[in-house]
């Protein structure tokens, strides 16, 4: 039953994280309280395989939808890649409790900004180029790598408000981008999870399956219903992450 359940966990967050980022509201919280007694590491490694699959089938069927702007997706992957895998190391070091209280005020945040500018990713409108995006996204990739590597819920959301603030973005060209950036984050940290035995293959397999069925159906409805769509959607995940991590924060 245990399986069953975490598959339906990985379906809902393959469908949230293919739209807006923050499938792992669902699915990080659902493996923990399954499994309270197993090593972090290990449940963080084994939602990477899940997410790592949902995020590449999202970030396909975006690309051949709406075009890729490589100038700052490009360096942005790759200092995700760099640095979340930074951030998986340190991860099997030391707690994550920092994090943990920091981000529900984080979250607040990027909330409110969202909310209060109502134009905000309404219309793809780039504003960087050259060195300056390049300096951009590798500064965006490092951060919100490392975070994804180290700790993760609300990575997706995080890349999409960057690529539409900082970058000019619509919140669907956004969402494309951040898809990409994403998939860069999960390869990196389960390659470094991986190779100190932090997966259990066969739970993180079926939940993969899963979490693609669930960005199959995401990503279907985003493209269908355009950055209205998905800017409402952003909205709805980022305020039950703030209430789900002030939660575990502070009530739990």
């Amino acid at each position: 039953m245990e399986f069953v359940f975490l598959a339906a966990a990985a379906f809902l967050a393959g469908m949230i994280d293919a739209v807006a980022g923050g499938g792992g509201l669902v699915q990080v919280p659902a493996l923990f309280s399954t499994y309270p007694n197993m090593s972090p590491a290990t449940l963080i490694g084994t939602t990477k395989v899940a997410s790592l699959a949902g995020t590449a089938n999202a970030a396909a069927r975006y690309a051949r939808k709406v075009r890729i702007y490589w100038g700052a997706t490009a360096p942005a992957m790759l200092a995700a890649f760099v640095m979340a895998m930074a951030g998986a190391w340190t991860l099997t070091k030391i707690p994550a409790e920092p994090l943990r209280k920091a981000l529900p005020l984080v979250l607040l945040v990027l909330l409110i900004y969202t909310v209060a500018k109502k134009n905000l990713g309404a219309e793809h409108a780039p504003t960087l180029t050259g060195m300056r995006e390049r300096v951009a996204a590798l500064l965006a990739g490092a951060v919100i790598g490392f975070y994804d590597g180290a700790f993760g819920p609300g990575t997706g959301s995080f890349l999409m408000i960057v690529f539409v603030r900082v970058f000019g973005y619509d919140f669907l060209h956004a969402s494309a981008s951040a898809k990409i950036v994403n998939l860069a984050t999960n390869l990196a940290a389960l390659l470094l999870l991986a190779s100190k035995g932090h997966i259990w293959w066969q739970l993180g397999l079926i939940m993969a399956a899963a979490n693609v069925a669930g960005s199959q159906v995401g990503s279907k409805l985003a493209l269908r219903h355009g950055s209205g769509f998905v800017r409402k959607v952003f909205i709805a995940v980022v305020s039950a992450l703030i209430l789900k991590t002030a939660y575990d924060a502070f009530l739990r």
